[in-house]
């Protein structure tokens, strides 16, 4: 019996638009474990995609090569991403009724949602009532496995990052599906996430390795922009690489010998690091000075930025946030950190204005105290935000050009809704290229991967340099170029000494030499946060 289970050979990925990926030639048999990785924009997410047959693999008769296309999980494959959970945010944002209520619409829960694969209905007709399998979840192995007993009845808008993941992680292993693609996996998740995540890779691709090709099992395919965190199970690597027509593979083999090749790799980028930051520094500084009428109004000795006078937030008789005092004075660089659903967003939220519960708290931004008059642009001139919430807003007007998306910064609109000035345009320009753009100003955003995406967002955050810089997560989907070069940026920006940044992240390697302070949030746990300075 064949162990082949994938085999493209001579192959283009393509869909009605355009070729992604030229030629393709890769081979998957059993008692192989691979992972797929590749730097955003490379062609990695469109390949993965043609694997889920989002997207067509063509056979390429002229390669003048005999071409061959086989896969034994057509039909039956399931991509757990970050894309998927913002289109899954999306989805629940489209569906909300609240406007012809008479009160919030919580949406679908975790159970609901999970149970639309065990024969529950679908999201159109999610007041009917739920299939009796839904009432057993708590019991089933792959609930546990995912670590989500405990949000099975928590809507979905108001889970975290990381719980989403998990969520969409159970439906997927729930729904029988032959194989898995799990695109980086790890990113925002918290440490014990990490621990459950890893120890589930572990055990199902553990099986994987001991069967052939004929047995019934989940199979899963890892991919990753970064090479972190890889599991031991890993057998194989492949590379896509950004090319001028497309993506490329850029390297397929072992995963002894791909860490040799990242070794060699490392040791050529660090003979450039030094001046790669500087010249962004360099950069940085010049658009700084041209940008200059663009910039907030920065007033010398400004007092404090953010005081938070006992808080307390909460839903669904639980509270996120309790007796929480907390003030920024300018200058102050805190790094926010805590496990999933610890409150990091909401606090953030507060802050912004996308939690109302502000008007209910004793809250004061930039000198005045939220609910006395002041409009929510009065607060948004001062803030720059980079926020899941805000990605999942722009993906819904994913349309706009780049250019646009920028400029948008400087006017705190999701979309631009006024002709942009000659200034502001070449303004816009600068930082596209700042952020390695350059010449794709006309490309719309709902082109990009989810890293570039991301990156984007970044840059249109900084543009105005903002009293306060709030970025929750913001290298989620970066490759390791794109990452480096953020966190460079972020670390000039809070050199100027007119930005303050907030920072959420868990992943320690981001956090900045800058960040003194550190806010840390413990859930169910009095008190539920302490406060550091290092």
């Amino acid at each position: 019996m064949s162990q082949t289970l994938i085999s493209i050979q001579h192959c283009r990925v393509q869909d009605m638009r355009q070729v992604y990926i030229p030629e393709v030639n890769w081979q998957m048999n059993a008692g192989q474990a691979w992972l797929v990785i590749g730097g955003n924009g490379s062609g990695k997410d469109m390949f993965l995609r043609a694997i889920a047959g989002e997207k067509d693999f063509v056979v390429n008769e002229d390669s003048g090569q005999s071409g061959l296309l086989e896969n034994a999980f057509a039909a039956s494959t399931e991509i757990v991403s970050l894309e998927r959970a913002a289109a899954l945010i999306e989805e629940e944002r489209e569906l909300d009724e609240t406007d012809y209520m008479n009160r919030v619409d919580e949406g679908r829960t975790g159970r609901r949602f999970i149970a639309e694969v065990l024969g529950g209905p679908d999201a159109k007709h999610r007041n009917q009532p739920l299939p009796l399998i839904a009432n057993r979840l708590e019991t089933m192995p792959e609930v546990k496995l995912c670590g989500v007993e405990g949000i099975l009845e928590r809507g979905l808008k108001y889970m975290s990052t990381g719980e989403i993941r998990r969520t969409l992680l159970c439906r997927a292993l729930l729904s029988k599906k032959k194989l898995l693609i799990l695109s980086d996996p790890f990113a925002g998740l918290d440490a014990q996430s990490r621990k459950i995540l890893l120890e589930f890779f572990q055990t199902i691709v553990g099986r994987q390795l001991k069967s052939s090709a004929g047995e019934e099992t989940t199979r899963i395919i890892l991919a990753m922009e970064r090479y972190t965190e890889i599991p031991e199970t890993i057998t194989h690597v492949l590379e896509f690489a950004a090319a001028e027509r497309g993506g490329k593979v850029s390297f397929c083999g072992t995963k002894a010998d791909y860490e040799k090749l990242l070794a060699d790799r490392e040791a050529e980028k660090q003979k450039t690091r030094s001046a790669e930051k500087s010249a962004l520094a360099e950069a940085f500084n010049q658009i700084s000075q041209d940008t200059a009428a663009l910039q907030n109004e920065h007033i010398a000795g400004e007092k404090t930025l953010i005081q938070l006078n006992k808080v307390n937030v909460g839903w669904d008789g639980r509270l996120v946030l309790r007796d929480m005092d907390w003030s920024v004075l300018p200058g102050e660089h805190w790094l926010i950190r805590g496990p999933n659903g610890s409150g990091k967003t909401t606090l953030l939220e507060l802050i912004t204005g996308d939690n109302k519960q502000v008007y209910a708290n004793d809250v004061w931004l930039f000198g005045h105290k939220r609910g006395s008059g002041e409009t929510i642009w009065d607060i948004k001139k001062n803030l720059g935000i980079v926020s899941y919430r805000l990605h999942v807003e722009y993906r819904m007007v994913g349309g706009t050009d780049l250019l646009r998306v920028i400029i948008s910064g400087f006017h705190d609109s999701i979309g631009l809704y006024e002709q942009p000035t000659d200034v502001e345009i070449a303004a816009a320009k600068k930082w596209l290229s700042l952020a390695g753009f350059a010449g794709r100003e006309n490309d719309s955003f709902s082109s990009l991967s989810y890293g570039e995406q991301r990156a984007i967002l970044i840059i249109r955050a900084a543009v105005k340099q903002p009293k306060v810089l709030i970025l929750d997560e913001p290298c989620h989907g970066l490759d390791e170029g794109y990452r480096q070069k953020i966190l460079d940026l972020l670390e000039t920006i809070a050199g100027t000494k007119t930005t303050t940044l907030l920072h959420v992240t868990h992943d320690p390697s981001e956090a900045l030499p800058c960040e003194k302070h550190i806010l840390e949030l413990h859930p169910n746990e009095v008190p539920m946060y302490t406060c550091i300075s290092i």
